[in-house]
């Protein structure tokens, strides 16, 4: 089946929602600016507290902040919380440092994925793409009534948005929940 370019914009821009491809798209009041990496981004949000000080406690600080590229699906710190009560906290524990790694890493996907990028995929895959992540497994991106989603191994989900937070070092789609692989 040939997909028009008329669908693919149709589905990039439902998966780019709010501030993506904006100039210095705000992402938890903050400016994301496609010059800063994905690392010094991400800790200028207020909304990405959470995930910057589990990104230092697993050592990912340099291998993020290196040039990539990366696509993060960043959970927001509101993601995190969803989380039963105690789970970061015994995440970021030094002992843990393996399982909070595989997390983590299960939330990057190799290269510079954007909304048109993932669309396109999921049009030419009967509507769902599937990624495959740092963690070495699959992540699954889908639109369902005009919103576009992200599942993991074990059958979460996550609402992808904002999209398209551009970095020099990939991109970020923000999402509202943990994937866990």
């Amino acid at each position: 089946m040939k997909i028009s370019h008329i669908t693919l914009a149709l589905a990039a821009a439902a998966l780019a929602t709010t501030g993506a491809h904006a100039k210095n798209p705000m992402v938890g009041g903050a400016a994301m600016y496609e010059t800063k990496n994905i690392v010094e981004n991400a800790a200028a949000s207020a909304d990405h507290k959470t995930l910057v000080a589990a990104v230092k406690a697993a050592g990912l600080v340099d291998t993020l902040a290196s040039p990539g590229p990366f696509t993060v699906f960043a959970p927001t710190d509101a993601a995190f919380a969803k989380l039963p009560a105690g789970t970061v906290d015994t995440l970021l524990l030094p002992e843990n440092k393996a399982k909070l790694t595989g997390i983590l890493t299960y939330h990057v996907v190799p290269g510079r994925l954007t909304a048109a990028d993932i669309a396109a995929k999921a049009a030419a895959n009967g509507g769902k793409a599937v990624l495959t992540t740092v963690e070495g497994e699959a992540l699954t991106v889908w639109q369902k009534d005009g919103s576009w989603y992200v599942s993991d191994a074990k059958g979460g989900k996550a609402k992808i948005g904002p999209a398209d937070v551009l970095q020099s070092n990939g991109v970020i789609h923000v999402i509202d929940a943990v994937l866990m692989p």
